[in-house]
């Protein structure tokens, strides 16, 4: 289903049975909805979830022009307001991470919980350098040439040529280039990190242990008063395709 929300067509998809509580999943830089299957299969029996493409992703309109977290963050909100979703826990990962760090900081009361999975709290130069390269790429060189460099970051060496690695390999590619761009864009100004503690909500911060950015995940897990950490051995990036059964048993135990 689509709606217009935040002047944005989004793409969402919602499962699971009437009356149940609402998860909100949000997914990675350069993925879509498909990123959650494994998530959707195990939790959609528990709770009603709201699944979306992020603007600029799948099937959701991807405008021209840098994106902001806070506009992300709108998208966020405008959708649960379209669909009359009062509260909701929020699962997000990546950039969806970083989201979900942005409404946690707003005066906001339409979420009772947050789960914030491979991610950070802020970019340092080297990073900073690092999307600027990549950017540069995407639009040099199309979103294909970004493939085999992401997956190395993404999956452990032994996951990497699995089905269901492959399947994020066709995600990374088919992800328009305004899309990626306006997003790490978004990414590039990232920084919550002397606001963590003003986070007041429960949280989960989960990580693969061999994903780049676990030390960030570390670090609001560490500083986010409260905060649950679980790190997930033999997983990086995206932990939850690559250890879906550990991932899941993780949301479980903290919702």
């Amino acid at each position: 289903m689509k709606a217009k929300v935040n002047g944005t067509e989004l793409y969402y998809e919602v499962s699971g049975k009437e009356g149940r509580p609402w998860l909100v999943l949000s997914h990675s830089l350069a993925c879509t909805v498909r990123m959650w299957d494994p998530q959707v299969a195990a939790l959609e029996e528990r709770f009603r979830i709201l699944n979306y493409d992020m603007r600029g992703h799948g099937a959701s309109a991807a405008p021209n022009g840098a994106y902001t977290l806070d506009m992300l963050a709108d998208d966020v909100l405008g959708l649960m307001r379209e669909l009359k979703i009062e509260r909701a826990t929020y699962v997000g990962l990546s950039i969806g991470g970083m989201i979900g760090q942005t409404l946690a900081l707003r005066p906001t009361k339409h979420f009772d919980k947050m789960v914030l999975a491979d991610t950070s709290h802020t970019q340092p130069p080297e990073a900073i350098k690092q999307w600027d390269d990549r950017i540069r790429t995407a639009q040099t060189q199309g979103m294909k040439a970004l493939v085999p460099p992401t997956m190395e970051r993404w999956f452990t060496p032994g996951f990497r040529e699995s089905p269901q690695a492959q399947r994020i390999a066709t995600l990374i590619a088919d992800t328009p280039v305004a899309g990626y761009v306006g997003c790490a864009q978004a990414i590039m100004k990232l920084n919550t990190t002397a606001r963590l503690k003003e986070i007041k909500l429960p949280v989960l911060a989960i990580a693969g242990e061999a994903d780049p950015s676990a030390p960030g995940t570390k670090h609001i897990g560490e500083n986010v008063p409260g905060a649950k950490l679980v790190m997930l051995k033999q997983a990086a990036h995206i932990a939850n395709v690559e250890q879906p059964e550990k991932f899941n048993q993780a949301l479980r135990d903290f919702l």
